[in-house]
């Protein structure tokens, strides 16, 4: 019983029969819980409940409440005048917003006159829905129903959804509108099902088909269509807040998130039953863990914004794990449940029977989710390790072969050189391709490289100097190219400050691809790994350089096969390694170094200001030692020419052998390491730690453990999942997804078919499609929408057999014409007596702008297409929208990356949504933006252009015709005759080409009847 009935009820009777109210002893604890529960439950409880109620007055608990706060005992039982609890209502300072009416404050008296008897100790503040709150009774959270589909009079229903809905038309008083014509049927079939236009000799096609079962086998196929999942799989992505780099400040992309996007697609596509879509959502990793498509699909727990940035202080740490666990919490909830979860982790859910401790309950099964990459398990990936650990042994085993007899000769070089035997030799001395000693001249001491200076560049006995006014030096192209690598220079700098100047550098003709040893560019005072756009940059987290003005240092990048860089200083491990998106590979003839310049030309902050004495390009990685010998020896090496030229016939013919071997096994390894592991951003399992309950969410408050668990109040399904405090990341997940995919659980079922209804109607039964709370939408059909839950459950969850079920309904179907009458009755045809026209999505939009002008690139799958320039500067990435072109860029936008900070201008311009949040119903706003985009954006200038040309190369010359073709190609109908001389006229002083602007700009292309 709710509130207000208690205080209609009690209107009615207090003056003769509620004086009886509490006066018997055996009736007195029921009374409290019919009408005092449900009225302190409403008014009350709010503040004074939980573990931290105001003033310390705990109202939910009879001793508790007799006992009373920091102003003394509340209730005197028999006394209301004494009673601090009375006062104050009588006083209206309590509740101080909304005061008690006169009949609410006369059940308080009569209560306490009565002596206060308590009922259910204590009260559950839950129990009932009242006009503040919803209880366990709130509608949504019931058993599904078994509802009677009902007989209807007229001849029209012919599925049981027609049934339902024409029998509220009835009881409005309202009439469904008939079968809408064929061409906009299969136009709206087409955008609903696939989200692209239906070409025109599909809608002639259509036109002909005289059977019975044209429309039913036309739904059949474009549900076969793989365009059918992209179409969904883009409604499901907005749902979860799927991006493709973390957010915050710095907001750094992630290169193998896409993995999941493509699970989505496929997933729908093969009609994945809908409990194993979610329960492999929830826990894929842990129920399948050799099985790459179960790890990738747990790309949705992590999908959200996630920041790198770690507080020092322990508290903020905590506080920004709590944070992020409140998200995955709330997309859970709100994604599979409808209910807004993540509301109740400071306190009880002001509207919701959701308790502060079920919220950390809730919590605790999705603790053990970390964010990051994890490597796809890969059975051929595994087997190429084992190989590369067997090649990698005869390597070295080669290699100390070869360097035994090398030592001899280095020996014999030494002696040579200083006249007297070395006792002391380089442990490890590899030959560069290419070395400058600039102290003595510019030749290239071991290949020959000629180069050259520029500039005010010039060659002295301090060695290389460079003064920052487009002073550097260039060589020749290299005669081979260069894959695995490293780079080696000793420099002295001129000062701090400058910000970007290149030491050593690779670089493709023209410099637009380029590795270098970078000073200062993104982080003052730190040496980078320059490349071009940043595309294999990130910061080593090295110190910041303090010495290279005083003395030279050696500084050194190792380029390995498998796209890890690492660099050294002074042979010492410089912060920490990294892996970049890939190796780049610098192709022969075609590969220049340059010493002073970052890349291309000599301009801005690309130019170094210091001194290079030496500097060494090598065609392979070093190892540790070997850049630690190096340092030591000062780049000391030995060329070819002199290890040859002391050696005997016998010992040149067995280093012969030896290095053929070593070159053979070394590009085995080479191939093997660049056999990488296939990774992906998904959810990374850990052992979670004991959760706390934490009072108004502060982590400095913590009040008790709590255990793994669901929701009390879904009823029909246990929310005790059994498990212990310390249980496994295993456990919890695996239960708490069955617990959720349940058949039993009709939150499950019910938002489901909710969303899909949604989407086909651009209003679902409930029209917020996240919230089935209290403060949701309430449902228009109730009983539809449980009987077509139950439906869903008969077939196995099949999602194509509920899209069927409704495409095929008269209330799809229906026409969009309007009726005044009816709208003077229900304006928002929440009673479905017409079908609603929608707009369609952005990503509609320019999909069906490419598909008509015959650009679209049909390929499924696979990784996405950048059209944003992206780069990393002071600490934050940027994406700078792009216009590029080429048919790898026509793609379908959802294959596009979606950088959080990467916002496209013409999407944007139409509402499409921001993946930093979820956004289970699209905004569908009209701006003058929107026009101006559709005239003036490069791209619908460049596809008007493609669509003039295919109408051309479809009908030839001849306006009439034309036009006739650009109306079926983007409307699907030929023009009406004052329409086609109309737009013959525009094109006779404009042209085709500007024709397709304006109906590329035009209502009815953007909109679906």
């Amino acid at each position: 019983m709710s509130v207000w009935t208690v205080v209609i009820w009690l209107s009615l009777v207090v003056s003769a029969q509620a004086a009886e109210l509490f006066q018997n002893a055996k009736t007195a604890g029921a009374d409290f819980d019919r009408v005092m529960a449900p009225l302190i439950s409403g008014y009350c409880l709010d503040c004074h409940a939980g573990l931290d109620p105001k003033a310390g007055f705990d109202f939910s608990n009879r001793a508790v409440a007799f006992r009373g706060g920091e102003s003394g005992p509340a209730l005197q039982a028999g006394h209301p005048e004494e009673s601090l609890l009375w006062q104050y209502i009588e006083s209206d300072a309590m509740p101080p917003e909304h005061p008690l009416t006169a009949e609410q404050k006369q059940l308080f008296k009569l209560w306490i006159s009565a002596g206060a008897p308590w009922g259910t100790d204590p009260i559950d503040a839950f129990s009932k829905t009242t006009e503040k709150r919803g209880g366990y009774d709130w509608w949504s959270l019931q058993p599904l129903r078994m509802p009677v589909v009902p007989s209807i009079s007229d001849e029209g229903g012919r599925n049981p959804i027609d049934a339902f809905v024409v029998s509220k038309l009835q009881v409005q008083g309202l009439q469904p509108q008939p079968v809408t014509d064929r061409r906009t049927l299969i136009r709206r079939l087409s955008y609903s099902v696939t989200g692209l236009p239906p070409e025109p000799e599909e809608v002639e096609a259509f036109l002909k088909n005289e059977s019975p079962d044209a429309y039913k086998n036309l739904v059949d196929r474009l549900l076969a269509s793989p365009h059918y999942g992209e179409h969904w799989a883009r409604h499901w992505l907005d749902v979860v807040r799927f991006g493709e780099s973390n957010g915050f400040e710095r907001d750094q992309p992630r290169l193998n998130a896409w993995p999941y996007r493509n699970w989505v697609i496929e997933a729908l596509n093969r009609d994945m039953p809908y409990n194993r879509f979610v329960k492999l959502q929830l826990a894929g990793d842990l129920l399948e863990p050799d099985n790459p498509e179960a790890v990738k699909a747990t790309g949705f727990l992590v999908a959200g914004p996630h920041d790198v940035v770690i507080p020092v202080s322990k508290t903020m740490r905590e506080t920004m794990k709590q944070d992020e666990l409140e998200d995955i919490v709330g997309v859970v909830g709100q994604t599979f449940l409808g209910l807004t979860v993540n509301c109740a982790r400071c306190h009880d859910h002001k509207f919701d029977p959701i308790s502060h401790q079920e919220y950390y309950q809730f919590a605790a099964a999705l603790a053990g989710v970390v964010h990051g990459e994890r490597v796809l398990p890969d059975p051929a990936y595994e087997k190429a390790q084992q190989e590369l650990a067997q090649t990698k042994k005869h390597l070295r085993k080669t290699q100390y072969t070869l360097f035994d007899l090398e030592s001899v000769a280095r020996q014999r070089v030494l002696a040579s050189r200083a006249g007297q035997k070395k006792t002391e030799l380089p442990l490890a001395m590899t030959s560069p391709i290419a070395a400058w000693n600039f102290r003595k001249s510019t030749q290239d001491l071991a290949g020959g490289l000629q180069g050259t200076l520029h500039g005010s560049a010039r060659q002295t006995e301090a060695g290389l100097l460079l003064d920052g006014n487009k002073s550097y030096f260039k060589t020749e192209p290299l005669k081979q190219g260069l894959s695995e690598k490293t780079l080696e220079a000793w420099v002295k700098l001129t000062n701090f400050e400058q910000r970007g100047g290149g030491v050593l550098s690779v670089q493709t003709v023209g410099g637009n691809i380029f590795d270098a040893i970078v000073f200062g560019e993104q982080q003052p005072g730190h040496w980078l790994a320059g490349s071009d756009h940043f595309n294999r940059t990130k910061s080593f987290q090295g110190q910041q350089e303090q010495d290279a003005i005083e003395k030279e240092v050696q500084i050194a990048l190792v380029y390995s096969a498998d796209g890890r860089i690492t660099a050294y200083r002074n042979g010492k491990l410089y912060g920490k390694s990294y892996q970049s998106r890939g190796l780049q590979s610098f192709p022969s003839e075609k590969t220049e170094v340059l010493i002073g310049l970052r890349h291309g030309s000599p301009d801005g902050n690309r130019l170094l200001k210091g001194v290079v004495t030496k500097a060494r390009v090598y065609d392979r990685a070093l190892t540790s030692t070997e850049i630690q010998e190096s340092a030591k020896w000062g780049g000391t090496f030995f060329s070819e020419a002199e290890l040859v030229a002391v050696l005997s016939p016998s010992e040149q013919s067995k280093r012969k052998t030896l290095l053929r071997e070593q070159a053979k096994l070394q590009a085995k390894s080479n191939q093997l390491q660049s056999i990488q592991p296939k990774k992906v951003y998904a959810a990374v399992s850990r052992n979670p730690a004991v959760m706390h309950l934490l009072k108004r969410g502060s982590v400095a408050t913590p009040a008790g453990v709590v255990s793994p668990g669901g929701l009390k109040s879904i009823q029909g399904v246990n929310g005790d999942l059994g498990l212990a405090t310390d249980s496994s990341d295993h456990d919890r997940r695996i239960r708490f997804a069955d617990w959720v995919t349940s058949s039993k659980n009709p939150l499950f079922a019910r938002v489901i078919v909710n969303r899909v209804w949604h989407y086909h109607f651009g209003r679902g039964l409930v029209n917020t499609p996240n919230d089935f709370g209290f403060n949701g939408g309430r449902c228009s059909h109730p009983e539809l929408l449980d009987w077509l839950a139950r439906k869903l459950i008969q077939e196995n969850w099949s999602l194509k057999s509920l899209h069927r079920l409704i495409l095929l309904s008269d209330v799809y179907q229906q026409s969009a014409q309007l009726d005044p009458e009816a709208l003077k009755i229900d304006v928002d045809n929440q009673w479905l007596w017409r079908k609603s026209p929608q707009r369609i999505e952005a990503e509609s939009i320019r999909d069906s702008i490419l598909k008509i002008s015959g650009q679209l690139n049909p390929q499924i799958g696979g990784q996405g297409y950048q059209d944003v320039k992206s780069y990393f500067f002071k600490g934050t990435q940027f994406y700078e929208p792009l216009d590029p072109v080429g048919a790898e860029f026509n793609r379908r936008s959802i294959y596009r990356f979606s950088a959080r900070g990467g916002r496209h201008p013409l999407l944007e311009t139409f509402d499409c949504p921001d993946p930093s949040t979820t956004t289970p119903d699209r905004a569908s706003t009209t701006t003058p933006l929107q026009a101006l985009s559709l005239m003036n954006a490069s791209f619908v200038l460049r596809m008007s252009d493609k669509l003039a040309e295919r109408i051309q190369q479809r009908v030839g010359t001849g306006q009439e015709r034309q036009v006739t073709e650009l109306f079926l190609l983007a409307y699907q109908r030929p023009p009406q005759p004052v329409e086609l001389s109309t737009a013959c006229d525009f094109c006779e002083q404009h042209g085709l080409s500007a024709l397709c602007r304006v109906v590329l700009n035009s209502n009815e292309f953007l909109y679906v009847n």
